[in-house]
């Protein structure tokens, strides 16, 4: 692996994981990646998941998490969708 990448695991819930059909996918992303660029990332791979763009929230390594964080090396990312179908 190159010094200029990071590897990280992604859990996935929710539409993303009905979208990827694992619970669980590894990116290798450039240093000084923010999570927000995975969320964009996963929304290019499969448009159908635009809709949760706003609505997505984020973890890292088990603490929720603002959207410019960023990221390091080994981190575990979760992206959280609304589950029960939308905002109130």
């Amino acid at each position: 692996m190159s010094h200029s990448t990071i590897t990280v695991s992604i859990k996935l819930f929710a539409a993303y994981q009905e979208a990827y059909g694992v619970p669980e996918i590894v990116l290798e992303l450039p240093k000084e990646t923010a999570v927000v660029a995975v969320r964009d990332r996963l929304i290019n791979e499969h448009p159908e998941l635009a809709k949760w763009r706003e609505v997505t929230r984020f973890g890292i390594n088990l603490q929720f998490v603002e959207s410019d964080t960023i990221l390091q090396d080994g981190d575990e990312v979760v992206l959280i969708p609304p589950v029960s179908g939308g905002i109130s």
